[in-house]
């Protein structure tokens, strides 16, 4: 308990500390905790620490852990940040309050659909390729003003981009590009920075953080 306690008090400074420079309000960065591959176990020290919002990602590994925990504690909002199979579609909306990997126009369609049969429509950040790396999801840069398009005429709750920056460089200008396309696009909510850039993100206007290992310590 103490330990989840400390970490989440500290991730909780660390992001209030980012939002001073930026003249931003610590209330408007949400803290979504990583806890893909951590079991219920693990996980429960959080909540009891007062943390409220994770992420997983995959649905499989969600299925299998959080329904109990949401009986106990209903007020959990948990977010898909995966890639998501457009066959998952119909469980990723009956199991997720937010999706942050919508990249491509088969899963939009996929998720309409989905959405519409539930009578339940999930807000759905879009995941930019900000790096343009061919091995990742993502939404070609290219392809973003057509596809934010499509998404608004879907009917799903737009709730802004997400991006995951090139591993093993400096993330700051893939942020900073993220958010200059929200404001290009009329868009206003931002889904990056990860353990190790979340404060730099906040700095440039994270409205999510996805945080694992500073939460719950190094995978093993």
């Amino acid at each position: 308990m103490e330990n989840a306690a400390t970490r989440l008090e500290a991730v909780r400074s660390n992001i209030a500390r980012a939002c001073k420079p930026a003249r931003r309000k610590p209330e408007d960065v949400t803290l979504i905790a990583v806890s893909k591959t951590h079991d219920a176990a693990t996980i429960q020290p959080l909540i009891d620490a007062g943390q409220r919002v994770f992420g997983e990602n995959r649905v499989q590994e969600a299925q299998g852990k959080w329904p109990a925990l949401r009986a106990a504690h209903p007020d959990i909002e948990l977010h898909l940040i995966g890639q998501l199979q457009s066959n998952k579609a119909e469980e990723a909306v009956a199991l997720f309050d937010v999706i942050h990997s919508l990249d491509r126009p088969s899963l939009l369609t996929a998720l309409a659909k989905a959405m519409d049969k539930a009578g339940k429509h999930v807000p759905c950040f879009v995941q930019v390729n900000i790096g343009d790396e061919p091995q990742k999801g993502g939404c070609p840069i290219a392809d973003l003003p057509a596809f934010l398009e499509a998404v608004r005429a879907s009917g799903i709750p737009l709730a802004g981009l997400m991006c995951i920056p090139p591993a093993d460089t400096e993330a700051a200008p893939f942020f900073a590009f993220l958010a200059k396309l929200a404001a290009d696009h009329g868009v206003d909510g931002l889904s990056m920075g990860m353990s190790g850039d979340y404060e730099t993100a906040v700095m440039l206007g994270a409205s999510y953080v996805r945080v694992g290992t500073a939460l719950f310590g190094a995978r093993d």
